[in-house]
Formats: C-alpha cells, structure tokens, sequence
C-alpha cells in the first residue's frame, strides 16, 4: 500500500463580508450589517470594503458599532449563525480592542453615574409646597 502524500488543506472559498458579520452575531441581521458597511462603519485590512467583499481567514476587520469599536482578526467562517460560543470561535479580538472597549465601558459608566438621578418617589403634598415657594422665590 502507497503512502499518501500529506498536501495541506485547501483554503476555504471566501464567505461574504456582510454574511459573516452576521454570523459572528455582531450583527442581528444581515440587512444591518449591510448597511453598516455601507456606511463605512466596517473595515477590512484597512479598506473601506463592500458589503460582497470576501472575507478570508486571516483578515484584520475594524467595526465600530454604536459607539464601541472592535478590531477582529478572522479565524473561521461559516455560513450559518450558530450560538454566541460558536460565534466566539470566528474571531480572535485584538487586545488593544479589548482594553479600549473596556475604558469606553467604564468612562459611559462614570457619566451616567454624574448625571443627576430623579427621586424615587413623587413629591407629597408638603414637598410640592416647599417646591413651589423655592420656584416663586427665584
């Protein structure tokens, strides 16, 4: 019996950028990442691609997304949309992505946490009187 020569395994046929967004569950539908790329929210490689563009494995892809950016290196296609574990498995975020997104996260936190909260009540009859004489003062 022969031995079979071990050639390497053929790469795969590049996928659609937009499809591929979708399936890595950046996106909800396909007709958002669409138009995220078409906007020019997306990058591949540094290039502002088109929604048909091919992603191949290997590819650098920058996305900003309300507000948060990520910068993606692609590990794996598929076609399908499977669970968020199986989305994780498409893509391997850069580190400096993560350190940025995870600053943003908490300065959107320190904000929010400055802004002046309402009461958690409404205001009794007494406290809407002390209201109204503050209001006719000034």
């Amino acid at each position: 019996m022969g031995r079979k020569d071990s050639a390497p395994a053929p790469e795969p046929a590049p996928l659609r950028l937009d499809k591929w967004l979708w399936a890595a569950r950046f996106y909800r539908m396909r007709s958002l990442a669409t138009e995220a790329i078409k906007k020019g929210q997306v990058a591949v490689n540094g290039q502002r691609p088109k929604p048909a563009r091919g992603v191949r494995i290997g590819d650098v892809i920058d996305i900003d997304k309300a507000g948060q950016n990520w910068t993606v290196t692609v590990l794996a296609l598929s076609e399908r949309r499977g669970g968020a574990a199986q989305a994780q498995q498409l893509y391997r975020e850069d580190e400096t992505s993560q350190a940025r997104r995870a600053e943003q996260a908490a300065q959107n936190k320190a904000e929010w946490l400055s802004r002046p909260q309402p009461p958690g009540h409404r205001p009794d009859k007494r406290e809407r009187a002390r209201l109204r004489r503050l209001l006719q003062k000034g």
